[in-house]
């Protein structure tokens, strides 16, 4: 069987953490651009916006808010992905229609959906294009942060934020659980113990588990992401934010 180049993208994908000062052709990145936009959406609403950030002032102001990953101000190119329900409901307003039928939590799902598609294929065409890319997570822990460096009117919240760039590293594809871990077929089969035990079996002896170990002198992979990487107090500490700033942005209006 033949792998065509879309294939080998995808099976070769690896997060890219250090970049060239290389400008990104503009050819490029419309290219980048306009894949993302060609994603499935929810009926078509297409209920996302992309913020392109190319400014070295701009990725600066932004690099706090990113916990000061050095990818942030080092790339050339940050796409930051946004649910986007405010477009949507002007075009109802502008035509006599209902404007807060979509300010809920259904929507706000349909939003995160479409956003979420347009950044994947984005990621795509890049790594396609020779580009490397990294996606922060940091985006919504600091949500109401980058709200306000957007101007980010109500109905529009931050999803997803990659930085793209000519790679200046090729670190090793990054361990994954067996294909098995994630695949059920026609029902739910839930995990036994034997069964959690054989899925991160070759995880918990990995390279990378095992310096992690080291680092945080703790032979327990579960917690070391639970009592030092993602604590419970961080991730309550930073839903409550989200709760409010989803609130604020029209999302939860009525809850």
């Amino acid at each position: 069987m033949n792998i065509n180049s879309t294939l080998k993208t995808l099976l070769n994908h690896r997060s890219i953490r250090k970049y060239s000062s290389q400008k990104i052709e503009k050819e490029k990145l419309d290219y980048i651009i306009q894949a993302a936009c060609n994603g499935s959406t929810m009926g078509n609403l297409q209920l996302y916006s992309i913020i392109i950030t190319e400014d070295a002032e701009m990725k600066a102001k932004a690099a706090p808010f990113h916990f000061n990953q050095p990818m942030v101000t080092e790339a050339p190119l940050l796409l930051t992905f946004c649910a986007d329900l405010n477009r949507f409901s002007k075009y109802c307003q502008y035509r006599e229609a209902e404007t807060t039928a979509y300010d809920n939590l259904q929507s706000y799902h349909w939003a995160v959906t479409d956003a979420l598609i347009a950044a994947q294929n984005a990621c795509v065409a890049a790594e396609s294009l020779g580009l490397g890319i990294c996606w922060l997570g940091t985006i919504t822990f600091n949500c109401d942060k980058f709200i306000e460096l957007f101007e980010l009117p109500p109905r529009v919240f931050p999803i997803a934020s990659i930085s793209f760039g000519y790679p200046k590293e090729t670190p090793e594809l990054t361990d994954k659980l067996p294909h098995e871990a994630f695949i059920h077929y026609e029902k739910y089969k839930d995990y036994s113990e034997e069964a959690i035990n054989k899925i991160y079996s070759d995880k918990e002896q990995h390279p990378n588990t095992l310096a992690l170990f080291e680092e945080n002198n703790l032979n327990n992979l579960a917690r070391i992401f639970t009592e030092r990487r993602y604590k419970k107090e961080d991730n309550e500490y930073f839903s409550k934010i989200l709760v409010e700033v989803l609130k604020k942005q029209k999302f939860l209006d009525s809850y």
